[in-house]
């Protein structure tokens, strides 16, 4: 049996599975996020407690020899833990957004574009770089308590296993790693004024690190490996390694990734490159910051059920009757395929006659449309996966055909987890099968028809757009 973790932002999972990739169980806990203020932090022990719990679930429901683990989870953000891994305060997460103003005054004088020219990753104020600044200008003491700056599956892989604080080339892909040669690039550290607090950067482990768990929530001498972190994760989990081949995770996050063997550091500075367990492959990546969270807010503010996403859909055409959703909800703006510290979501063409339907529609296209915007920016030339939890509707499936105007590799499941385990089993030379391991569920077909009318509609969206951005630089 082996076994994945997959440590969310807003759900921690784990997954049991046989040697073809089948699952055996699969258990999931919730994890609280406190949005105040523009700052969006999470309970590290809250956290923790979550992967143990449903560790101990997933291995009782499937009480068989484990022969391995894996561990992936959110990237981004500071996890700030002292020299016994323990928290030193709140997480601050990738949804963080108080140091805005940081990455504005970056944005201005040009140490923005400076870093992306080094390191290929565009900063955004839930990201480490400016997170620790703020940090440093208003919160000195955590760090000089904080034995290291983590990510959250290096505290994990640390509380797990009793190891050194480590982290490996993927999460340590923004902002300070040099795609070229994988190692921090001490001139960025320079930049961002935090070349004092240099110490507080983990060891990166090239390939991932591995070691034995101490027997909680797995049995003690469990062999696991940590990372990459949850975007590759799924990539490999997707089967997503071939150059111009691309993923799209519809998640809390909306993420687009393209394999690449292509370092093109010219372009807008936007999304990053994710180093993989391959020397000269990487992923292209435009995390967009808010996925099914935009329409998880439209559900509860009108009051729909989940289940009822899929009947909704259906009694409204496409174009929504004229009303229109730019879907950038996150209270730290956009960060892909452009960086937009102050951009918010915008919802148009609403009247007294539009409908819950209305409302659910435009929202599940103008999330269609920054998926396209994000993949096209990442240089699509493959086929695409889909994943996450949106795949779990599927009319929103077959609408997202029709925006993207390509067929989708649905995988289903727990492709983070699934992805582990086979970065994992690579790591151990623990031979599986990747193809049955990554196989599709279903593959989506889009409509004609209705991709001829959304690839007009998304030349209107890419307008509104550019408006909403000229706005946004005004405030």
């Amino acid at each position: 049996m082996y076994v994945g973790i997959d440590v969310g932002t807003s759900t921690v999972k784990a997954a049991a599975f046989d040697s073809a990739g089948r699952e055996l169980a699969v258990a999931a806990r919730p994890v609280d996020l406190a949005l105040h203020g523009g700052f969006v932090e999470q309970d590290m022990e809250e956290v923790y407690a979550a992967v143990v719990a449903v560790l101990n679930e997933v291995t009782s429901r499937a009480p068989e020899q484990i022969e391995l683990a894996g561990l992936t989870g959110q990237g981004d953000g500071v996890w700030l833990v002292d020299a016994d891994g323990l928290p030193v305060r709140p997480a601050a997460s990738w949804m963080d957004g108080r140091a805005h103003e940081l990455v504005d005054r970056w944005l201005a004088d040009g140490t923005f574009e400076t870093v992306f020219r080094r390191t290929g990753g565009a900063m955004f104020p839930g990201s480490p770089g400016p997170l620790l600044a703020w940090l440093d200008s208003h919160e000195p003491k955590a760090l000089d308590a904080a034995r290291a700056a983590l990510y959250c599956k290096d505290m994990v892989f640390q509380r797990l296993t009793g190891a050194v604080p480590t982290t490996d080339v993927s999460d340590a892909s923004m902002p300070f790693l040099d795609p070229r040669t994988r190692t921090y690039d001490n001139r960025v550290v320079e930049l961002l004024g935090l070349a004092h607090r240099r110490g507080l950067l983990a060891p990166v482990s090239d390939p991932v690190a591995t070691a034995q768990t101490r027997g909680e929530g797995l049995p003690p001498g469990t062999r696991i490996a940590n990372g990459p972190y949850d975007l590759p994760a799924c990539a490999l989990g997707a089967g997503v390694t071939s150059p111009g081949d691309g993923l799209l995770i519809v998640g809390t996050c909306l993420a687009s990734l393209v394999a690449t063997t292509d370092l093109d550091l010219t372009g807008e500075p936007a999304g990053l490159y994710i180093n993989t367990d391959r020397p000269g492959h990487w992923l292209r990546a435009m995390p967009a910051m808010v996925g099914t969270a935009a329409l998880d807010w439209v559900l509860s503010t009108t009051g729909v059920r989940h289940e009822e996403v899929d009947g909704l859909l259906a009694e409204t055409p496409p174009g929504a009757h004229g009303v229109r959703v730019l879907p950038y909800f996150a209270p730290s703006g956009e960060r892909a395929p452009f960086v937009e510290p102050r951009l918010r979501a915008e919802l148009t063409g609403v009247s007294l006659e539009s409908t819950r339907a209305d409302l659910v529609r435009a929202t599940c296209e103008g999330i269609g449309y920054a998926a396209r915007h994000c993949l096209e920016a990442a240089g699509l030339t493959g086929t695409l996966a889909v994943c996450g939890g949106g795949t779990r509707s599927p009319a929103w499936m077959r609408l997202l055909a029709d925006v993207l105007g390509r067929p989708l590799r649905v995988v289903e499941g727990e492709v983070g987890a699934r992805g582990a385990v086979l970065a994992a089993a690579e790591r151990y030379g623990v031979a599986l099968d990747a193809e049955a391991w990554t196989r599709p569920t279903a593959v989506v077909e889009p409509d004609g028809e209705r991709a001829a009318y959304y690839a007009r509609a998304y030349e209107d969206h890419l307008a509104r757009l550019t408006e909403a951005r000229d706005r946004a630089r005004r405030i």
